[in-house]
Order: structure tokens, then sequence, then C-alpha cells
């Protein structure tokens, strides 16, 4: 099997990567090294892949780049290729979003709109729900809170404009808070517990009493190669990890695994940030067979040791 996975180089696209190359496929991989955060995070991300004989990569723009002959012979297209990111996404930097989250899945999704795909999986993201009821159904009236959110409800649009028009083999995948070992340092594991092992304090945005629903790394990583398996098409599946939790309980759990005690300052809401979510998953278990496998205390102690490890080679 042949694939193309693009934003390869980032958290969920370098493991979905590896992933695939576990089960022997030939992996073909763009990325766009965007400046969101540091290129040599997303350096690293690479190293073990570009060792495998079966992955190549490509560094370039997907607006820009002549895409016929990575494409050539693709059976299936993973596109995880985004600018993320919800309180950066107001204002100025809008221009961004409607770039790399709009035109970049109109380009791909009009280049390949006659290509035999089995699959192009298409990812998507919880916050196309903003303050939705909970849990967060598929069905549910969508009423994004921030520009981010806005964009990937568009691409999400497109996916099912081309899956109607061209019956191209589309499946929209929504992840919940993805996390584990390499997840972006913007993120609320990552800075908590960066804060954490290093004795810091550390920034809560509101009271700390919002909830969101964890999907380990390698949860999201399996119910996206079940999507590519399945015989599913045009349909828009929530990925989430089957618990709601605050995030001051997610506090008291990083104390526990770490002895530390946890030095904290509660700020602001930011615009944007959902006070909830919550992933109804019924349509994942029904369609994908999928059921989240990593109870998030043991996800958090693998993060905390991959990131005490990486503290430790500096």
């Amino acid at each position: 099997m042949r694939a193309l996975v693009t934003g390869v180089a980032g958290f969920i696209g370098s493991h979905l990567a590896e992933g695939l190359l576990k089960l022997g496929w030939e992996v073909r991989a763009i990325d766009s090294f965007t400046d969101y955060y540091s290129r040599k995070i997303k350096e690293n991300n690479l190293k073990n892949l570009k060792e495998n004989k079966n992955f190549s990569f490509q560094e370039g723009n997907l607006l820009e780049l002549d895409l016929k002959k990575t494409l050539e012979g693709i059976d299936y297209l993973f596109h995880l290729a985004a600018q993320p990111g919800v309180r950066k996404s107001w204002g100025k930097n809008f221009g961004i979003y409607i770039r790399d989250n709009i035109a970049v899945t109109q380009r791909l999704l009009e280049e390949v709109k006659e290509f035999p795909l089995k699959k192009f999986i298409l990812a998507s993201s919880s916050s196309v729900y903003g303050e939705s009821p909970l849990p967060m159904r598929e069905d549910n009236v969508l009423r994004p809170i921030s520009p981010y959110g806005i964009t990937k409800l568009a691409s999400e649009g497109l996916g099912y404009l081309y899956y109607k028009a061209y019956k191209m083999p589309v499946i929209t995948l929504r992840y919940f808070t993805v996390y584990g070992p390499r997840q972006r340092p913007d993120m609320a594991f990552h800075r908590f517990i960066k804060a954490l092992l290093n004795d810091k304090e550390i920034t809560i945005y509101g009271d700390g009493n919002q909830t969101r629903d964890f999907t380990y790394i390698s949860d999201a990583v399996e119910a996206t190669i079940k999507a590519a398996w399945s015989e599913v098409t045009g349909e828009i599946i929530n990925i989430g990890g089957g618990a709601q939790v605050t995030v001051n309980e997610t506090l008291k759990i990083l104390e526990e695994i770490t002895n530390k005690k946890i030095k904290i300052r509660y700020i602001e809401k930011q615009k944007g940030d959902v006070l909830h979510t919550s992933a109804n998953i019924s349509k994942a278990k029904k369609l994908l067979n999928y059921q989240p496998k990593v109870k998030l205390r043991e996800g958090l102690e693998k993060e905390v040791a991959w990131l005490a490890t990486a503290k430790a080679q500096k």
C-alpha cells in the first residue's frame, strides 16, 4: 500500500507515518515547516522516519508544489497539514489559516479528484463544535467560536463537496485534544509537564474547571488507519478518548506522577477557548470498530517520561 501523509513533521503526522511504516506501507510525505513552532522540533520528529527505506520526504508548500509525481500510484491520502492553534487565529493571522486550512485542502482535493484513491482521510478538530451540547455528536449544530474552528469547518465542507460531486472516498475525522510524546510545545500538557520538570509556574487560562476529552496519540493513529481500511466514505467521525476531565484534575494527576507540587497562576479565559468538550464516539465504535485503549493517567505517564528524557539529553 502507498500513502501520502501531509503535515508529516507534526505531532500526529509523524506518529501516523510511523504506524503505517510498521504495517509495511510505503509512505510518501510532505511538510512545509511553517514557523508556528521550532523547525528543529519537527526535524527531530522526522529523524527515525528518514531511516526507513519505505519513507520518502518532500519539503514544500502544498499550494506551490507540482504534485503529479508525488501523487502517482498513491492508494491513500492522509491530509493532516494545517495551521493549528485557536488563540493565534484571530486578527492579522487569519489569512494564514485561510491559506493553510482551506486553500490547501481545496487544492489537494482538486488535484486528486480524478485519481483512483481508495481513501482520502481529512483531519479536522473538535473546535468545529464551539459551545455545542454534550456529548458532542457529529450531527450537532456547529457554531465554532474561533477563527481556527471556522477554517476547519470550511475544510470539512470542501471534503463533503468533493465526495458529492466526484464520489471521492473522503472520510473526515474530528480529533479531540490529542496528547502524548512529541505533542506540540504550545499544547497544555506539554506546557504543564515542562513547567513541572523545571520547577516553573504553570499558567491556566480560566479557573481550571473547563473540561476536555483527551485522546492519546496511539488511539488517534489507530482510528486513522482503521478509517483508511474501512468501507466508509462521505462520513464525519469523532475520535475521542472516552472520558471528560477537568484541567484541575489533570494537574492533580501530574503532581502524583512527578511527585512535585505545582505552582499555578490562573488568568483570564482566552477568546475562542471552548469551556467543555466531550466526544460521543458511538459512530466511531460502530463504523470503525474504534475503542480507545490508553487511559489518561497512563498516557500522561508516557508523556512525562518522554519530556523527562528530552530534558536529560539537553
